[in-house]
């Protein structure tokens, strides 16, 4: 497999809320925050190429929204999906399978785009299968209160009547090769691909561990809906990474792609960066 990173821009969150309970004089030496209290966030995904399949996973929050939504969220950057792709000689057209790990808007927002004379949305990749988690979707579809604001109806029911989606219940893989684990602490049952890789594995962290900050077991996202949940997911994550030498791959992390993690007195820490 050949694998390769692909930057859609970057974006910005309230720090706060990106560290929970983590004050800002610690998580702002790692993460500095601009006058509003934001700091800077990757939209980082992943390409996977294996003979005739290119699988793409995530692919940040497009560009349809209107000046009032990104007003919110300041896209900024130099980087954009297209352009990535084109970077590795591929298009859109290339993808054949569009993997998401679940369906909040800084990851999924780039699957759907208006038509050319922006009279309906449509498919952003049009000869690719959409797989969702099964228990993700229905969770998208009647959203709880706190997360609704995340779940954009423009992101998501053209993808169910576009007839790409196809729903991954549990057991299932979208690749015989590419193992899926499951957490549920930042939303229900968002996937982590573990994608062959040096003779070991990467892990798409996707928000269970969003930047190389979080490391540390009790650095966990306001987002959460469970948070209790993520650290058990994040603790059971590093161990195994640590004792199988696996690469964490960072999607929000606004520097650093991926790194390996060792055992140490104070938990589990980086143990040297990794380019992809």
């Amino acid at each position: 497999m050949n694998l390769f990173t692909i930057e859609t821009g970057h974006f910005k969150l309230d720090g706060g809320a990106m560290f929970g309970v983590v004050p800002k004089s610690i998580w702002n030496k790692a993460n500095p925050a601009d006058e509003n209290n934001m700091i800077s966030l990757a939209m980082r995904c992943l390409l996977v190429q294996d003979g005739d399949r290119l699988m793409l996973i995530d692919n940040g929050m497009g560009n349809k929204q209107d000046a009032k939504f990104f007003g919110y969220y300041f896209l900024h950057g130099n980087h954009n999906l297209d352009a990535s792709l084109a970077k590795h000689g591929f298009s859109r057209n290339d993808i054949t399978d569009m993997v998401l790990t679940h369906l909040h808007f800084d990851h999924c927002g780039g699957s759907i785009q208006y038509n050319a004379d922006k009279s309906k949305l449509e498919t952003a990749f049009p000869n690719a299968t959409y797989w969702v988690a099964e228990d993700h979707w229905n969770e998208a579809m009647m959203p709880n209160s706190r997360e609704k604001a995340s779940f954009l109806k423009d992101n998501i029911m053209p993808i169910q009547e576009s007839g790409q989606l196809q729903l991954l219940k549990a057991g299932q893989q979208f690749h015989a090769d590419i193992d899926l684990l499951f957490s549920k602490g930042h939303t229900q049952s968002m996937m982590h691909p573990l994608v062959p890789y040096n003779g070991s594995k990467l892990i798409y962290l996707a928000d269970v561990i969003p930047t190389q900050a979080h490391l540390p077991i009790p650095y966990v996202m306001g987002y959460d809906v469970r948070p209790l949940d993520t650290m058990k997911e994040k603790s059971d994550i590093l161990t195994m990474a640590a004792e199988n030498n696996w690469v964490l791959y960072f999607e929000h992390d606004p520097i650093h792609e991926a790194c390996t993690v060792e055992q140490t007195e104070k938990g589990i820490r980086l143990r040297e960066q990794v380019k992809i």
